[in-house]
């Protein structure tokens, strides 16, 4: 094997040290986003707080396999756009340095992003989520993931009142004496009023129906009391038992496709187009990383003088086409309209020609038109 001379290794450590760059600010935008997501999911209840922090460093590594490729593509446009502008790839031409020689440490980087990717892609990302899916589960088992301290008035989810507890088990399932109070609209002879309800019972526990997310407090030897606020009409029931629940009412299945925390050995040889379009998702990943490389160098090709902005803003719409196509040859499978065997290769294959044509034609030698004599 041919060892990498200088050059090559000054080539490679530029283009490393650009996308290790651009995955530091890629993923403390990823992360914003993510974090912001995961607190929404808090402050409605639907995510235990205690394990907001673990949840957030798994999903981190998960979405890796999509930053990853958008960040190598980006650092390496940075770093050869910077060698171009202060002309050391023009000097580096003229001392005999061809295409070659920048394809080298290029194919190098990309292949090891591509490794690094594909290990996310098909392992590394699917069980981080299935880590952060068991995390989420074991946490909602207990009250006290849900929020609920004995001792302190918690807000239920939903805006659906206040809860009270005075003691609990060390596991959050059994509780004390309760006092829940809310408030919601309701009617008397036909006109709008609030309606207060309030419920005491002596002891409680917690209890789940389905998913750990349908969280339920059996409530056992209490009373009810209804009133309409500012109306005599009030009534006291006393009851054995009564269910309260915990779950957050907004919660409309807007979670991750149940797919994406399949291992890839489970998706390999299922029919389901949903899981066919995933397999075939994390098995382009990669591949989409070579690609992107080669797309890179004719990208990052510029003159001294040329606006740095608008080729990075060519070279960013590119990407965005690429990725938009890749998605929606992931949609196409998963509803049939096109045979898995095709996968993303309809898309990478072209792409991967353009982009090897347009670096050979950019590097090719210039013939010098002759003078054509009178």
């Amino acid at each position: 094997m041919q060892r990498l001379s200088i050059l090559d290794r000054y080539l490679l450590r530029e283009l490393l040290i650009g996308t290790l760059a651009a995955t530091a600010v890629l993923l403390v935008i990823f992360t914003g986003g993510t974090f912001a997501d995961i607190l929404n999911k808090v402050a409605s209840g639907r995510l235990p707080g205690e394990i907001m922090f673990e949840v957030l460093g798994l999903h981190v590594v998960d979405t890796l396999s999509a930053l990853l490729p958008m960040a190598m593509f980006l650092g390496m446009l940075l770093a050869l756009g910077r060698m171009y502008r202060d002309s050391e790839m023009y000097v580096l031409s003229t001392s005999g340095f061809g295409p070659r020689g920048l394809l080298r440490p290029a194919a190098l980087l990309a292949v090891g992003s591509a490794v690094v990717i594909g290990l996310i892609s098909l392992w590394l990302g699917p069980l981080a989520t299935r880590t952060a899916d068991a995390e989420v589960e074991r946490a909602n088992r207990s009250v006290i993931a849900a929020g609920l301290e004995a001792g302190r008035f918690t807000e239920l989810p939903g805006k659906g009142g206040i809860l009270f507890v005075d003691s609990m088990s060390p596991d959050g399932t059994k509780l004390g004496k309760l006092f829940v109070a809310s408030e919601r609209p309701g009617t008397d002879n036909g006109k709008p009023v609030t309606q207060l309800d309030v419920i005491t019972a002596t002891h409680g526990e917690l209890y789940h129906e389905g998913t750990a997310d349908n969280r339920f407090i059996a409530l056992f030897d209490g009373h009810r009391f209804d009133d309409h606020l500012g109306h005599d009409n009030w009534r006291l029931m006393k009851f054995a038992r009564n269910d309260l629940s915990l779950s957050t009412p907004d919660n409309n299945g807007d979670e991750d496709d149940p797919e994406h925390s399949r291992a890839t050995s489970l998706l390999v040889g299922d029919k389901d187009p949903a899981a066919r379009a995933e397999l075939q998702w994390r098995i382009g990943a990669p591949f989409a990383a070579l690609v992107l490389g080669l797309l890179t160098l004719p990208m990052a090709r510029q003159n001294t003088r040329s606006s740095t902005l608008g080729r990075l803003l060519i070279a960013v719409l590119a990407y965005l086409v690429f990725a938009n196509l890749l998605i929606l040859a992931r949609t196409f499978i998963a509803q049939g309209k096109a045979p898995a065997a095709l996968g993303m290769w309809w898309v990478l294959i072209p792409v991967f020609v353009f982009s090897a044509w347009l670096f050979a034609r950019q590097y090719a030698v210039r013939r010098v038109p002759r003078e054509v004599s009178a």
